[in-house]
């Protein structure tokens, strides 16, 4: 069955890469081309063929600073030291900062640099939001509009605008060599003393966020560049901010069904490739006072099964103090696996989490079957936007 696959796929292959377009050049496939069980099949049979500490490294997305004991976060081109990091640990993805920024072309050979020394394609992230979160646009003003903050945005942009906004941001970010936004966010401003979403968030009205959202999930994936909903299951009514320590909201489900939810949704039903879940504790929806990024209520019962969202879930950074004030960073990563999140952003200790982590399939408290699929679905996805490409050398072993 595996091989009748993968001959299939090399035939589709052939017939598109020997095509020719109606100027006579040929018309390399494109991973557009490929349909949903053509994908899924190869991501399958990828995941098949990665050894465990390969598969384990895909659940982590790391700053590029995590990747040498130098002390400094002004990386702006792969060492020896980064690239020993990456074969120790072959992480998923890598988050860039604005101080790993100097200028187009050097930016360009970083980010070309973090790929070729990876064994798997990776997600290279960063959060450009608009704003004050503008991580590359802040550094690069001629290479990637800078756009105002989501309030301005939602206040006075209409909806062609919006769709411009995603598609130039996009476009202009993926010829960087970033093929992840961490945005948008999908928080509702229902607090107006909330201080750590505040300006970043489009607006108090859930419908109208919603509406936003949609629109820039939509235009931002057709620049094949991934979507990330943040922060959910919403942080714009909580007061107190996560990145300083515990938070918790007395909102109830029914309160978050009405009003939180809908942005989400909404670019969830746009396809959005992934959602990140903040560190919010929700006093009175989960059953132990846990951040949500760790809670199998919020993740597996909530976001999987009542809101039946397919696609990547990734924890908010997990070096905030919200985290790192109660759990070391392999009982936080353990702990998020066993939620059902997909991808651990940031652990304080990559070393230690991805170790506990190990530990816990081997014992059994996490499933290598879990993880298994939360890989598949990395995976998937890489393909689904390009980053892993349709003629991967990944799948020579599988012929």
């Amino acid at each position: 069955m595996m091989r009748r696959r993968i001959i299939c796929m090399l035939l589709a292959l052939c017939l598109l890469l020997c095509g020719c377009n109606i100027d006579g050049k040929k018309d390399y496939t494109k991973t557009e081309d490929l349909d949903e069980a053509t994908l899924q099949g190869m991501a399958k049979d990828i995941t098949k063929d990665l050894s465990l500490n390969q598969k384990i490294g895909q659940l982590f997305m790391v700053s590029v600073y995590s990747l040498e004991s130098s002390g400094s976060k002004k990386q702006t081109k792969v060492t020896s030291a980064m690239k020993k990091t990456m074969k120790k640990y072959p992480v998923g993805g890598i988050l860039l900062f604005s101080k790993n920024v100097v200028s187009k072309k050097q930016l360009t050979k970083l980010t070309q640099d973090l790929q070729n020394a990876s064994h798997v394609p990776l997600f290279i992230a960063a959060d450009e939001e608009g704003g004050t979160v503008s991580r590359i646009a802040s550094k690069l003003p001629d290479a990637v509009t800078q756009y105002p903050d989501a309030k301005e945005i939602g206040e006075t942009y209409t909806d062609q605008q919006i769709a411009k906004m995603g598609k130039e941001q996009s476009r202009q970010l993926k010829a960087l060599g970033v093929n992840m936004n961490l945005a948008p966010v999908a928080d509702v401003l229902s607090n107006k003393n909330n201080t750590e979403v505040g300006n970043r968030a489009f607006g108090s009205d859930a419908k109208e966020v919603a509406s936003i959202v949609k629109t820039l999930v939509k235009s931002m994936q057709k620049q094949q560049i991934s979507a990330t909903l943040k922060h959910f299951p919403g942080s714009g009514d909580a007061l107190g901010d996560t990145h300083r320590g515990p938070v918790d909201t007395k909102q109830t489900i029914q309160e978050l069904r009405k009003k939180e939810f809908l942005p989400f949704e909404s670019g969830m039903d746009a396809d959005a490739d992934a959602v990140m879940v903040s560190h919010l504790i929700l006093t009175n929806v989960t059953d132990e006072k846990e951040p949500c990024s760790l809670s199998k209520r919020v993740i597996s019962d909530i976001l999987r099964d009542e809101l039946e969202y397919d696609g990547l879930i990734l924890t908010d950074a997990m070096n905030m103090n919200s985290i790192t004030e109660n759990y070391t960073s392999g009982e936080a990563a353990v702990k998020a696996v066993q939620a059902g999140v997909n991808m651990v952003v940031m652990p304080e200790d990559l070393g230690a989490a991805v170790k506990a982590v190990k530990s816990a399939v081997k014992s059994g408290r996490i499933k290598e079957s879990a993880v298994d699929k939360a890989v598949r679905r990395i995976i998937y996805t890489k393909l689904k936007r390009g980053v892993i490409p349709p003629d991967t050398k990944l799948l020579e072993d599988n012929q």
